[in-house]
């Protein structure tokens, strides 16, 4: 049990370090790949009403662990005490028969994460638990705060104690240190002090809450489990592919700028701010969220498809066959193949199985990574023209790799179509993006990017079809400063944000 930490069990509790005695951890990707996607955020789940509300939770965080990969937690309550169990590493990994035993309550939140403010280390694992002025509180949260500094320094003048460097923490110490008297009113007034993009789910002994950013960045459901001999399970999820797994029904979106509290006595909501315009993440629908989750109220699975039939209006060329890059391709190619009439074949395979530990026998062996993880297959691809299809070009490494495989596959042509438009500005809301000097379309022309990749053409989505494929009637108006630079709130330079890898100080 070395490997976790746990917080709130009689005889199991390991002592929370403070932030000068961690050893960091580090930032630590895969040594397989020198250009990995950018980074899911983080998943979030909580459930209120359940008698094994861990499990639950658990399945939950099971079915979010592509948004996070690198530690997870779990906090539970029963009405008296509030418990807490975390680690680095995948949700099954972790939570052990042995472990979930540990965690009773009919009330439970937990997180699933992949750092982008704060280190990566155990110390930033969520939930995080704090013993406040206002009670114990647990809180998990997806997204970035853009102006924590300025509300870390204010607290810790007004003699506030971190527990750690992770971004999340200040929402709870706002709370201990709000005037307001109830604890509702303080969350409220908490949240109205924080900018940037936040869905959280927060808890006491005998409450749950859950809230969205005004904005509403990241997104955040409510369901029902309906049950026939008592009250009903009330959870919440990033995504609704989370609800399958729990047998849950899909209710409704938590609405930006909105408070919801959920007491044995029922669900209760506030708005705590309005006016502010929407500016939901785009890249949700792109890349991050399953496709089979329903993200901003508009079906996944249709928005991808649609930017597949998008780009052969926009930018089709004669070909054989269309190709994914999987997995992040797949949705977007089969929408391609259909508007097009050309065969969709899985031309490269993917290995499921590789490990981000895993070491490279050789760094020298030139394109080792991308061959552990994705394999052509000859016998489609040898002599045919390709269109290879693909969700975004960041750095442009591992796309000239792929092209490279599908090209000595024996592929006489290799076209590459990227699902939205060049990402030209990092993303200060939560997205692991590297800074705009790495990015190379924000360096490049087209053209200068198709040479460098080696494909015999590229071209991306424009700005104007990927929003009208993610349109889909429901009037989301969308976040896209990572296809302009124009963002949605007060500009912050990203040296201002606690980098993933930064040391603790």
């Amino acid at each position: 049990m070395s490997h976790l930490l746990i917080e709130g069990i009689p005889g199991e509790e390991t002592r929370v370090p403070h932030p000068d005695e961690v050893r960091v951890e580090g930032h630590t990707s895969s040594t397989v790949e020198d250009d990995p996607k950018l980074r899911e955020e983080c998943g979030v789940v909580a459930i209120h009403g359940h008698p094994d509300a861990a499990r639950q939770t658990y399945l939950g965080l099971y079915a979010l662990q592509h948004r996070g990969q690198e530690s997870a937690g779990i906090a539970t309550a029963d009405g008296t005490s509030l418990s807490n169990i975390k680690g680095m590493g995948l949700v099954a990994d972790i939570f052990t028969e042995e472990v979930l035993a540990k965690l009773n309550g009919n009330m439970a939140i937990g997180h699933t994460r992949y750092s982008t403010t704060g280190d990566s280390a155990l110390l930033n694992a969520q939930p995080i638990r704090v013993d406040s002025t206002k009670g114990l509180i647990a809180i998990a949260h997806n997204g970035n705060l853009v102006n924590l500094g300025n509300v870390r320094a204010k607290l810790e003048r007004e003699g506030a104690f971190f527990q750690t460097t992770s971004d999340s923490e200040i929402i709870v110490q706002l709370i201990a240190h709000s005037r307001e008297g109830t604890l509702v009113d303080a969350i409220a007034d908490s949240l109205r002090q924080v900018d940037g993009a936040f869905s959280i789910v927060m808890m006491t002994r005998d409450r749950i809450f859950a809230a969205r950013d005004p904005r509403g960045f990241r997104p955040l459901s409510m369901g029902r489990i309906t049950n026939p001999d008592g009250p009903d399970t009330i959870v919440f999820a990033s995504e609704t592919c989370a609800f399958d797994l729990l047998r849950a029904k899909f209710e409704r979106d938590v609405q930006p700028g909105e408070l919801v509290m959920v007491t044995r006595d029922g669900v209760t909501s506030r708005q705590y701010s309005t006016g502010i315009p929407q500016s939901s993440c785009i890249f949700e629908h792109v890349y991050f969220a399953r496709p089979d989750s329903k993200i901003f109220n508009r079906w996944v699975q249709e928005s991808r498809e649609e930017m597949g039939r998008q780009l052969v209006r926009e930018s089709h060329v004669d070909a054989d066959l269309v190709v994914p890059v999987p997995d992040s391709g797949v949705t977007a190619a089969i929408g391609y193949a259909a508007e097009s009439g050309l065969p969709f074949r899985f031309g490269l395979i993917r290995n499921h199985y590789v490990g981000r530990t895993f070491i490279e026998p050789e760094q020298r062996v030139r394109d080792f990574g991308v061959k552990l993880k994705l394999n052509p297959v000859r016998n489609l691809l040898e002599g045919k023209r390709i269109i290879l299809v693909d969700d975004s070009i960041i750095r442009g490494t591992t796309s000239r790799k792929i092209v490279r495989m599908v090209r000595a596959a024996g592929a006489k042509e290799v076209h590459l179509r990227i699902s939205c438009p060049p990402t030209i500005s990092p993303c200060f809301y939560g997205v692991d993006t590297p800074r705009k000097k790495d990015l190379i379309a924000a360096n490049n022309s087209i053209e200068e990017i198709r040479r460098y990749i080696e494909a015999d053409s590229l071209a991306y989505l424009s700005l104007e079809g990927l929003q009208k494929a993610c349109d889909g009637g429901e009037g989301n108006r969308y976040c896209i400063a990572c296809y302009t630079g124009d963002y949605p709130t007060q500009w912050v330079d990203v040296e201002d944000i606690l980098p993933a890898a930064a040391a603790v100080r």
